[in-house]
């Protein structure tokens, strides 16, 4: 047990002892003003790579990475508006549906349309009935006189 210890604590010494050297190297490293140029020229370099052939591939009609991501999130959003859509119309047709299952539905809507019919056909007697008055004066026609109370 004393070995695994002792073990651990060596292995833990040479880790720390390890990063720590690591830890100065990339420290001189970035301090060397060679190395930092060095560094800075790569990523210049890498940028104008990059724009090179954003350039070419913009002449060639052929779609850069930003411009896939840029598509790919607008997909996604249409995907999720859609997804939106289709479970307003899920919900609308269950709502449908179930009011097409309810039976008292149907008679109600049949007795309406009884009674419908029933006024109609009283709507039609009292034409008949009226039919055979002659036709009254138009209020515009009529003469009031002073005296009569209905004036």
């Amino acid at each position: 047990m004393t070995e695994d210890r002792s073990s651990q604590s060596v292995r833990d010494r040479l880790t720390r002892q390890g990063e720590d050297a690591l830890g100065r190297l990339a420290q001189d490293l970035l301090e060397n003003p060679l190395v930092n140029a060095a560094i800075s020229r790569a990523f210049d370099a890498r940028e104008k790579a990059s724009q090179a052939q954003e350039v070419a591939m913009g002449a060639l009609n052929i779609p850069s990475a930003a411009d896939i991501e840029r598509l790919t999130r607008r997909v996604r959003s249409v995907a999720q508006r859609l997804e939106g859509i289709e479970d307003g119309v899920d919900r609308l047709d269950e709502h449908v549906s179930s009011l097409a299952r309810d039976e008292s539905l149907g008679n109600r809507l049949a007795r309406i349309e009884q009674q419908l019919a029933g006024l109609a056909r009283e709507l039609e007697t009292v034409r008949s009935a009226v039919s055979g008055l002659p036709d009254p004066m138009p209020s515009a026609q009529e003469r009031l006189r002073v005296g009569d109370p209905g004036a």
